[in-house]
This record gives structure tokens, sequence and C-alpha cells, in this order.
């Protein structure tokens, strides 16, 4: 299997983090930690359940593939992330030394990767990674339009019920 299909495919893994996310009300973002082929953690975000701003998928897998490796530098791994890395995210990528990272969509709002900055390529620190973009990009980004569509369709929904409730009360 060629590097490309083999992103294709973790980068599916991802994606399904990433509707894990979506079902429990989550921003639909997944990733997974690669190590020699294999994957070694998997999260999707959990910041509204946790109501913790760190528990970006990102983040999670790095903690969690660290105690799996038993050792902070992730050498010789693979980050697969739906969306392009925020600043934070960016940051513990570096400072976990993870050599390579493959992101699906552009997130022009806070990406710091390709989109805003180049946190990952900046050669003024210590270590930069490879990275890849635009895998899976369609599906990454739909994941996102579908729920932020359905979560502005349900606002407007309690926002209308709550004049109608209002109106009622009125007459």
């Amino acid at each position: 299997m060629d590097i490309f299909e083999t992103d294709r495919q973790f980068m599916k893994q991802a994606l399904e983090e990433a509707k894990k996310a979506a079902i429990l009300g989550e921003v639909p973002i997944g990733a997974v930690l690669v190590y020699n082929g294999e994957i070694i953690a998997k999260a999707h975000n959990l910041r509204e359940t946790t109501q913790n701003a760190t528990t970006h998928a990102e983040l999670m897998v790095i903690q969690e593939a660290c105690k799996k490796i038993g050792s902070w530098r992730l050498e010789k791994t693979t980050l697969y992330v739906t969306l392009e890395p925020c600043p934070m995210c960016a940051g513990a990528i570096l400072q976990s030394r993870v050599p390579r990272v493959v992101y699906g969509a552009r997130d022009i709002k806070a990406g710091c990767v390709d989109s805003l900055y180049r946190l990952l390529n900046d050669a003024r620190f210590n270590h930069e990674c490879e990275v890849s973009e635009g895998i899976l990009a369609d599906e990454c980004g739909q994941i996102l339009t579908d729920f932020f569509k359905a979560l502005r369709e349900r606002k407007k929904a309690k926002k209308k019920a709550r004049i109608a409730s209002k109106n009622e009360t009125i007459n």
C-alpha cells in the first residue's frame, strides 16, 4: 500500500472518532496517532462534555500515546487529525516531537499549520514536522459543515419556540 492510501486509511479512522464527537454534541474533530504502522491512540473532541478547554482530540491522543510509549517524545509517529490543528495543539505537537502530521480540512479561523500560521514548519523552533494536508478534506469538512448547520437550526428552532411561548403567555 502506498503512502497516500495508508494516509487515507488512517484518516478514515480519525473520521470515525469525529463522528463519535458529533453524536455527543461536540465539534466533530477526531485524531489518531500511529506508531510503527499501528494506531496507538484515538480520541475525539470532548471540550463541551468535560468543560475543559484542553480536551481537544490532538492533545488527548498525545497524552494517551505518551503513556503507552512511556515517553514524552513521540518520535517515529504520525498524527492524523480531521481538522488543521489550532495554536494550542500545534504547540503540543511540537513539544512532543511528533515528526509527521496529516490533516484533512483547513481551519481558516484557527489553523496554525497552514492557514493563519505555519507553526509546525517554523525553523525558529527546535523541532519541525513534515505536514500533509487535504487527505479526505471533503469528508472532513463536510462533517463539520453538517454539524454547524444542524446546530444553527436547533438554535433557530429554540428561539422560535421561545417567541411562540411568549406570545401564548401574552394572549
